[in-house]
């Protein structure tokens, strides 16, 4: 079972947990995703399946948008809602005004501290690991870039917003280092990504209602995946006959009449098949960069 399907990923899981679903569900073992959630959030969570898992190299890290709520009057050490309390309670007693004119500075490009608690390696551990052991946890800046910073609403100790933040961004360095600012400690309460890159919500399904009743459980889940002459939008999409195709599935160079003068298209066999990734030699000479049907 070869394709990509976008998962709005429920809270409580991990992205792992999600990808373990999937497998049960269709009985395909090569699934992959593009991209981790925390536990903690939900929303967009792409899956690449079978032979698909093999295009993962060629999306590029790409900007995720997210939805969610800050809460002021305490820090944690994940710096979300998961987290132990890393100071006592108190009534932050702020208003909108005050919030935004503190989030200000957190957008455009920035220098942000990785959490403790995160997936970034030191020595080849994972830094959450050491930090659950106690262990010290030295991890450096990075660079990075937030388009969209918009604090929408502040109820009692929570304030909405809405952000946009390039590949490797933490959404909760920004909650925690905003109470920080703020002087009066905060954490991310919840968290919806409502985009990756090309992926949206509309695009996404359910667990549940991938899982849901009826006989046809497969077809149904192959239903849900994108089209494949949708992915990786920035390659054309090149039709092969039969000579040219056979080349190109042994690893061949193959003349395709119909080309573009973009470096690197996909090759289809009909209008769903996709046999390869390759890249123009000269003219209408192609070389197969990836062999998938």
């Amino acid at each position: 079972m070869n394709g990509l399907l976008v998962v709005d990923k429920p809270g409580g899981m991990t992205s792992h947990d999600v990808v373990s679903r999937i497998r049960r569900l269709t009985g395909e073992q090569s699934v992959g995703h593009l991209g981790t959630l925390d536990p903690m959030a939900t929303g967009v969570l792409p899956l690449l399946l079978g032979k698909y898992t093999r295009l993962a190299q060629f999306f590029s890290t790409a900007d995720k948008t997210y939805t969610g709520t800050i809460r002021f009057g305490f820090a944690t050490d994940t710096y979300d809602a998961e987290g132990m309390p890393q100071e006592p309670l108190i009534n932050p007693n702020l208003t909108l005004d005050q919030v935004r004119r503190a989030a200000a500075p957190f957008r455009g490009e920035i220098e942000q501290m990785p959490p403790a608690f995160s997936a970034k390696k030191i020595g080849g551990k994972p830094a959450y690991k050491l930090a659950r052991e106690g262990k010290p946890v030295e991890l450096k800046p990075k660079t990075i870039h937030i388009h969209r910073f918009s604090i929408d609403e502040l109820i009692g100790d929570s304030a909405s917003f809405q952000m946009k933040v390039s590949a490797g961004g933490y959404v909760r360095s920004v909650a925690h280092e905003l109470g920080q600012a703020l002087g009066c400690g905060a954490h991310l309460s919840s968290l919806r990504r409502t985009q990756a890159g090309v992926f949206t919500l509309d695009q996404a399904h359910t667990l549940e209602a991938l899982a849901g009743p009826g006989p046809e459980l497969g077809s149904r889940i192959e239903e849900s995946f994108l089209h494949p002459r949708t992915l990786l939008p920035e390659m054309p999409c090149v039709s092969g006959d039969a000579i040219a195709l056979g080349k190109l599935r042994n690893g061949g160079q193959a003349n395709l009449a119909e080309f573009s003068d973009a470096g690197v298209v996909k090759v289809f066999d009909g209008q769903k098949e996709l046999v390869a990734v390759a890249r123009r030699v000269a003219g209408t000479l192609f070389q197969p960069l990836m062999v998938l049907g």
